[in-house]
């Protein structure tokens, strides 16, 4: 037993913790939860805790549904909403099959594969990032257009608003699972807030991501109001977004730094860029991977619609801060595209995938995008190679179809059951009639 495992097991007993919940994520994103009473838990770090992996979202055919959960000792935390009586504990689970095997279908195991390869080069990769939300009055009924909690824009801070208090509490509880926290603020919509994580390595990162969701939820119920991370919930609001920093190290050494180059920035670096714009498209279909998803990246505003990059370019959909001097460890780049509703660790894996595409293959770095993109004309956009994203799910699972790369980064069977679920998001969602056409057309045809 190491001694994670050991500690756990201690702390069981001196926390009095009487249930332990086992996280894990499904293809989708969607966070599941098995709870086991601490007696059980010395076992399971040994021998796992079966379930039916047929049942799980994307995971096994139902004649191959043995699996395992592995509870990763290093994750756990106790739950400060169930403070009150006996404690309760969460772990992050690593998926297995019987043997002992990684599961295929595991989203924490294709992260932690596409690291791997990228640790195999000398590289460790670094995330950060700025996590956009709303908060509702409560959850509408269908067809009711959702309400704000707040009326209030961008950094506003005036007495009516419940966003301060509601930040300074979901901050309390992540810092209290070992999240921490660089900024927080309210956004540009009402009722949308922001809260920043600290970087860390993209895989507790993802795992941050997972439990940040869970908090901002709880924090919410318990003020009698509802968060969402719908990416575009209104239709004349800012969509929420996750823009998330990025950055390579090798070692100690920033490989994003060189002293003396434009904008500081390394030629890893510049060809990290290249390989997120070369292969932008293919790997849409994940960082933006509902429906609702390209209703954001159409709005303009803080949102990317094309494939460029810039340095301190907030219309573009990699940025390049602005260095900060003597600080080498935090020459970063910005992409903008990824959602706050993507599943966290297959959009970094096929992100990391996408960026060392380009280190290895040394990508060349095209011109900077040093205008207002939106403000561009199309002829204008076009004679400076500055192609669009792509503006509907149908058109993301068209380029992911033949995408040879994101096959490789997901791994084929996840690749195959990600792009069947997304086809048949859009069958589902394009045979709807909705409330626009309605409007538009019953009083007058």
């Amino acid at each position: 037993m190491s001694k994670q495992e050991d500690f756990v097991l201690r702390a069981l007993e001196e926390r009095d913790v009487r249930f332990v919940r086992l996280w894990f994520t499904d293809v989708l994103g969607h966070l599941k939860s098995v709870a086991v009473a601490p007696a059980e838990l010395e076992g399971a770090f040994s021998e796992g805790i079966g379930f039916d992996g047929s049942a799980i979202e994307g995971f096994a055919r139902v004649y191959e549904s043995d699996m395992l959960l592995l509870p990763d000792a290093s994750t756990f935390q106790i739950l400060p909403w169930r403070a009150t009586g006996p404690s309760t504990a969460r772990m992050f689970c690593d998926v297995v099959m019987p043997d002992g095997s990684p599961s295929y279908a595991d989203p924490r195991f294709v992260l932690k594969r596409n690291l791997s390869a990228a640790a195999e080069k000398g590289f460790t990769f670094y995330t950060h990032p700025e996590i956009e939300f709303y908060l509702l009055k409560g959850v509408p009924d269908a067809g009711e257009e959702p309400v704000p909690v707040d009326r209030t824009g961008f950094f506003d801070h005036t007495p009516q608003s419940m966003g301060s208090d509601f930040r300074r509490e979901a901050i309390t509880m992540l810092e209290a699972m070992g999240i921490s926290v660089e900024f927080s603020h309210h956004e540009g919509g009402p009722g949308q807030q922001e809260i920043d994580l600290r970087y860390a390595d993209a895989l507790s990162t993802a795992d941050n991501i997972m439990t940040f969701r869970t908090v901002i939820r709880e924090v919410a119920l318990s003020q009698g109001v509802w968060a969402t991370f719908m990416p575009k919930p209104f239709t004349t609001h800012p969509g929420s977004g996750m823009h998330t920093h990025l950055s390579l190290f090798e070692g100690d050494h920033n490989a994003f730094f060189e002293a003396g180059a434009e904008y500081q920035l390394s030629r890893t670096g510049r060809q990290f860029i290249a390989g997120l714009m070369r292969h932008a498209g293919e790997i849409s279909v994940v960082t933006n991977q509902w429906v609702n998803s390209y209703k954001r990246l159409l709005w303009g505003g803080e949102a990317p619609s094309y494939i460029c990059w810039g340095h301190n370019n907030r219309s573009a959909m990699v940025r390049v801060p602005m260095y900060k001097p003597n600080k080498s460890q935090s020459t970063r780049v910005e992409l903008r595209t990824i959602d706050p509703a993507a599943n966290p660790y297959l959009a970094y894996a096929v992100v990391l995938a996408a960026g060392m595409k380009g280190i290895e293959n040394e990508y060349e770095l095209p011109r900077e995008a040093e205008d207002d993109v939106w403000s561009l004309t199309e002829r204008e956009r076009k004679s400076l190679g500055i192609d669009p994203l792509p503006k509907t799910l149908a058109e993301a699972i068209n380029i992911a179809d033949s995408s040879e790369l994101l096959a490789e980064a997901l791994g084929e069977h996840v690749y195959d059951f990600f792009l069947r679920n997304k086809r048949a998001e859009w069958e589902g969602y394009r045979t709807q009639v909705s409330a626009y056409e309605r409007d538009l057309m019953l009083p007058v045809i």
